[in-house]
C-alpha cells in the first residue's frame, strides 16, 4: 500500500525515539494549495466549482461552466505541481507553529504530490524556513503514518486536511492524535466532523496550543 519511492524515503528517516512527533500535511496547511490553483485554472478559461469536497468533476470551463474529464483534472493538477510547487505563499501562523514544536518534537511533513515535485517542494518549504524531512506519498497515508509512528515510543500528532487521509490515519495508527485541519471554509462546510479527532480547527492560533498539550508542552510559545 506504500509505493517503493515512499519506502526508500521512509526507511532514510531518522529521528529521536524519545522526542514526540508531528507528522504534517502541507497542502492547505502549510501552505496555500487552492488560491493558487484557482489563478492556475482562471488563466486557462477554467475555474473550481466548491460545492463539494473534491477536483474531479468540480474543474469547469468558464464558457458553458461543463466540467472537465477526470483525466484532464489528473493532468490539471500534475502540470500545476510541475510549475507552481516552489512558489506556494505560507498559510498565516504555520511556520512559527511548526518552528514552536520544533524545539521539543520531531516534525515530518507527508505530502501527497507528484515525486516528480519532491523537490520544489523542499525548496518552497525552506524558503520558508522550514528544513523538516519531507515524505511524498500517493494514495491513503495511513500505511505511512504506521510506519512513522512506530519509531518513536513518545506521543504522535497527524494534522491533514483531508477527510480520507484522517481517516485512513484512524484505521492504520488509532493511537496518533489527529488534527483536522481545514483552512477554506468553502470546503469545510461540506465535511461532517469525525467523532475521534482531537481537534478540528482552520487556524494554527488554535491549533498550536492543542498540540502542545497532547504532547506534553506545558509552556506557551516563549
Amino acid at each position: 500500500m506504500i509505493s517503493d519511492f515512499t519506502i526508500e524515503q521512509l526507511a532514510r528517516l531518522t529521528f529521536a525515539r524519545h522526542r514526540p512527533l508531528v507528522i504534517c500535511d502541507v497542502d492547505e496547511v502549510v501552505v496555500h494549495f487552492t488560491r493558487a490553483f484557482e489563478a492556475y485554472l482562471a488563466a486557462r478559461e477554467l475555474w473550481l466549482d466548491t460545492g463539494s469536497f473534491a477536483l474531479n468533476g468540480n474543474i469547469r470551463k468558464k464558457k458553458n461552466n461543463d466540467p472537465v474529464s477526470a483525466g484532464l483534472v489528473a493532468e490539471l493538477v500534475d502540470d500545476f505541481f510541475h510549475q507552481h510547487t516552489a512558489e506556494l505563499d505560507a498559510i498565516d501562523g504555520a511556520i512559527a507553529a511548526l518552528h514552536d514544536l520544533a524545539r521539543d518534537s520531531s516534525v515530518v511533513m507527508l505530502t501527497n504530490l507528484p515525486h516528480h515535485a519532491r523537490d520544489k517542494r523542499i525548496d518552497n518549504l525552506q524558503k520558508h524556513g522550514l528544513d523538516f524531512p519531507v515524505v511524498t506519498n500517493s494514495g491513503p497515508k495511513g500505511p505511512a503514518i504506521r510506519h512513522l509512528a512506530d519509531q518513536t515510543r513518545e506521543p504522535v500528532v497527524f494534522i491533514d486536511d483531508s477527510p480520507g487521509f484522517i481517516a485512513s490515519a484512524r484505521q492504520h495508527a488509532p493511537e496518533v492524535h489527529l488534527i483536522h485541519f481545514l483552512h477554506d471554509d468553502r470546503f469545510a462546510r461540506h465535511i461532517e466532523p469525525f467523532d475521534f479527532v482531537s481537534l478540528r480547527t482552520g487556524s494554527w492560533d488554535e491549533a498550536l496550543p492543542h498540540i502542545r498539550q497532547l504532547i506534553g508542552l506545558s509552556r506557551q510559545g516563549s
